[in-house]
């Protein structure tokens, strides 16, 4: 099932009173539900790949650079790292051949686009969550990122 149908699933259950919906294409089917067994607080229960994949990607977080007293370190920022906010592959530009979104030493605005990170077939703009410098690129192009992996420094 297409990703973008879930997703247009989640939007009419969260337009509509409706608490639950399911749908059916050949082998393939979802259940999104607002309020999972019928009650409104959350159950400790796994949640449904589709509905967890069409789930919008959280903003990035801003999380201090630090660098613990030892020689192999790479050198340490002064700024903020922009981490990941999932796990993916990181892409600096939005298409190959295409301009990076930043370089260093470049001027960003708050919710400026930096980079993305694809996850699931899912390509996640991630934005400058401040205004400052680009002071390092710390992942390369294609490069795979971990949850809250530093990935640009900004100052």
């Amino acid at each position: 099932m297409d990703i973008r149908k879930v997703k247009k699933l989640i939007e009419l259950l969260e337009e509509s009173n409706i608490s639950e919906i399911e749908i059916q294409e050949g082998e393939e089917s979802v259940r999104i539900s607002r309020h999972p067994n019928g009650t409104e607080y959350p159950q400790p229960a796994a949640p449904a790949w589709p509905a967890q994949a069409a789930a919008p990607a959280p903003q990035p977080a801003a999380a201090p650079v630090e660098s613990a007293a030892g020689a192999d370190e790479g050198p340490a920022y002064q700024g903020q790292a922009i981490v990941s906010p999932m796990v993916g592959t990181f892409y600096r530009a939005p298409a190959p051949g295409a301009k990076v979104f930043v370089e260093l030493g470049q001027s960003v605005k708050k919710g400026e686009t930096v980079c993305i990170v694809e996850a699931m077939k899912m390509m996640n703009q991630i934005e400058a969550d401040r205004d400052g410098v680009v002071e390092a690129i710390l992942v390369e192009d294609g490069e795979p990122v971990e949850f809250e992996q530093p990935m640009v420094v900004i100052s």
